[in-house]
């Protein structure tokens, strides 16, 4: 480094800089995270640089929507893959993020030229996996991670789509610290966004995630990012979960859906199926989220147990922890159901994230079911928020999951009582008031 230039130290969780050493980053209170880094060069000046132009003038042609070939991609992506944008993709390792992007590769040849650019594996490894996954069409190859030799190729080659796997094993030489640090990172993205403007080209970009599920690095690479992609699921399970994080191109409440297969990644267009298991058991209640546009039927599961202890456990499995407390607490006061000396533990199956308040009487009707020992009604929905005052309340677009419900075949859904939605034929409406009532469904002779 030469003689009197500046040095600063910047965390490696968030991504602070700070002039001096610091013991405790003052931005996510992080401790120890603090490494010596140089100051970040200036811009590369090798891609060419832009004027400002009119409002009318500008062309629109790059927000045009292309189809990368799978559909519940396209869906996540609000309709398929803009140009010119750049798409960041995190999720734990073994999760099946290359073989997802390998898939897209093969198909997207038919509509562009596409540059795969590695790396964690040679060429050699890239053409048996895309062999194995049966992508076809000419696609180009690359296995390096010098900024400066893929800034030559992008600029030899002009592709139409560039994937980059993975941004953490990306370097620049101007900079001074190693592979997959905060100024490494941020420099790699900052690159690779530019190329996305100024060339028309759609970058994806593979991110590691930290242990608790962030995405590696600093948090200004999100920031840099048009999209993010967040791929979801339990290694030892054969379902994936593909979320939008942020999405400047539209909806980030859309969910695909794969199942991991010998072939790759398969598409799951109708998934309400995989996550029920069709037991009519105390302890079983079905209800139907909406994941963006998708109405999809989720079954929640309840234990309850005496506990030995002066503190019984609260655990849940895919709901959010103070929303369960928060239940309970309502179930106790306003449905008179003893739970203070009880263990409760909620699941739901398929490894389903509830975050709609729509799902609050599911939950409250599985666990006083299993503490009832009393199953819901046969092929029985449960719909409704539940307030602290025990009431039951309506949700948005009714009639939409009601639709889902009856097409499952689904003939009984237990719903507000000021819900004004026509039933669909074959379905049968219990309104209910208040959570007591609708607990008087589970057994009407006791309180």
């Amino acid at each position: 480094m030469a003689k009197g230039a500046k040095i600063i130290f910047v965390c490696g969780e968030c991504g602070y800089e700070s002039g001096k050493w610091l013991g405790r980053c003052p931005n996510c209170q992080s401790w120890n995270t603090f490494v010596e880094a140089a100051p970040a060069p200036q811009q590369r000046g090798c891609l060419p640089s832009q004027r400002a132009l009119p409002l009318k003038e500008v062309r629109a042609d790059a927000a045009k929507r292309i189809s990368s070939g799978i559909g519940e991609l396209d869906r996540v992506l609000g309709g398929g893959v803009v140009g010119g944008s750049a798409v960041l993709l995190g999720g734990d390792p073994g999760i099946g993020k290359s073989t997802l992007l390998m898939q897209m590769a093969g198909k997207l040849t038919e509509q562009g030229s596409v540059l795969y650019v590695t790396g964690e594996e040679s060429a050699a490894q890239l053409k048996l996996r895309a062999e194995r996954l049966g992508a076809s069409g000419d696609m180009l190859l690359l296995a390096e991670t010098d900024i400066t030799a893929i800034e030559a190729e992008i600029d030899r080659i002009k592709p139409d789509f560039l994937i980059i796997d993975s941004i953490q094993t990306m370097f620049c030489p101007d900079i001074g610290s190693a592979p997959g640090s905060v100024s490494q990172v941020r420099e790699a993205t900052s690159f690779l966004t530019r190329v996305a403007k100024t060339t028309g080209s759609a970058v994806f970009i593979v991110g590691h995630v930290t242990k608790e599920g962030a995405i590696a690095g600093p948090r200004v690479l999100e920031h840099m990012v048009d999209t993010v992609l967040s791929f979801e699921g339990d290694r030892h399970d054969a379902f994936r979960l593909l979320r939008s994080v942020k999405n400047r191109y539209g909806s980030t409440n859309e969910i695909g859906v794969f199942e991991m297969g010998e072939q790759g990644m398969a598409e799951i267009p109708d998934p309400s199926g995989l996550f029920l298991t069709g037991t009519d058991a105390p302890g079983c209640a079905v209800t139907c989220a909406l994941e963006g546009t998708r109405p999809m039927l989720v079954e929640v599961q309840s234990l309850i147990s005496n506990t030995p202890f002066s503190n019984p456990r609260r655990m849940s499995a895919g709901l959010e922890l103070n929303r369960l407390i928060l239940l309970l607490a309502v179930l106790e006061k306003k449905a008179y159901l003893s739970l203070a000396d009880k263990d409760v533990y909620i699941n739901v199956v398929g490894g389903m994230k509830l975050d709609e308040r729509c799902c609050d009487l599911a939950v409250a009707m599985c666990i006083a079911s299993s503490l009832l020992e009393a199953p819901l009604p046969k092929n029985t929905v449960c719909l409704g928020e539940i307030s602290l005052t025990g009431e039951v309340r309506g949700a948005s677009r009714m009639e939409k999951r009601a639709s889902e419900c009856a097409r499952l075949g689904y003939q009984t859904m237990i719903v507000p009582r000021h819900a004004s939605f026509k039933a669909p034929e074959g379905v049968k409406l219990i309104k209910v008031a208040t959570l007591k009532d609708a607990v008087r469904v589970l057994a009407p002779a006791k309180p």
